[in-house]
């Protein structure tokens, strides 16, 4: 049985993109993963984009329709204010028919984010980013303390126990770390193997119920 993940971000300078690319390394760590890493759809002008000097990002679009077809969707977003990008917070909106026939209830929902400075709001960001998920009946998963890299204390750290994270720094000149970029591979294999776990007890479950059922 295959397990299918999905990493949805949203990136505007790229620091997003490359924890993502690190959270889909880590989900395909586990045996028997698919992982697949989109993006959601860019709101903002083409000429506000270059005046800002957004980078162009050629991971294929996230549809909406989609996302009832994976066991797992981990979330990325930059932090707007101690909440996620309107890019984010835009696609998640147009799911209403999705929660409407409770078609994410009991899938595993995880969130990561970039934000410009240590104290920027980025666990503000993860907690309201995990805030949709829970109405859609989806399972959190944040990044557990049993990845010891969150408790460094000799540099500069983006995680916490809602999500991995890094800093860009406030002119967005710092990349992720190696911790930071640990963080994510540790999250996006710890989503991955629960995943994993409980579609294989979903699996064994199912005989017992269709025999009940006849």
């Amino acid at each position: 049985m295959t397990t299918k993940i999905l990493v949805l971000y949203y990136s505007s300078y790229g620091h997003v993109r490359a924890m993502a690319e690190a959270e889909a390394e880590g989900a395909r760590s586990v045996a028997g993963t698919a992982v697949d890493l989109r993006r959601v759809p860019e709101t903002v002008p083409e000429d506000v984009r270059a005046a800002a000097g957004y980078r162009a990002d050629p991971t294929p679009e996230a549809r909406v329709a989609d996302l009832p077809g994976y066991d797992a969707i981990i979330l990325g977003t930059p932090t707007r204010f101690g909440n996620m990008a309107a890019q984010m917070k835009s696609f998640l909106d147009q799911a209403g028919g999705l929660w409407a026939r409770n078609a994410l209830v009991g899938k595993i929902g995880a969130v990561f984010t970039s934000t410009g400075s240590q104290h920027g709001g980025h666990e503000a960001a993860l907690l309201s980013t995990q805030i949709p998920l829970l109405h859609f009946g989806m399972m959190v998963v944040g990044l557990p303390y049993s990845f010891a890299g969150q408790l460094g204390m000799e540099e500069i750290l983006g995680g916490s126990p809602y999500g991995a994270g890094t800093v860009a720094g406030p002119d967005g000149s710092r990349q992720p770390s190696a911790a930071d970029l640990a963080g994510a591979r540790f999250q996006g294999r710890h989503v991955a193997g629960l995943a994993a776990r409980l579609a294989a007890g979903a699996a064994r479950r199912q005989p017992a119920h269709e025999e009940a059922a006849a």
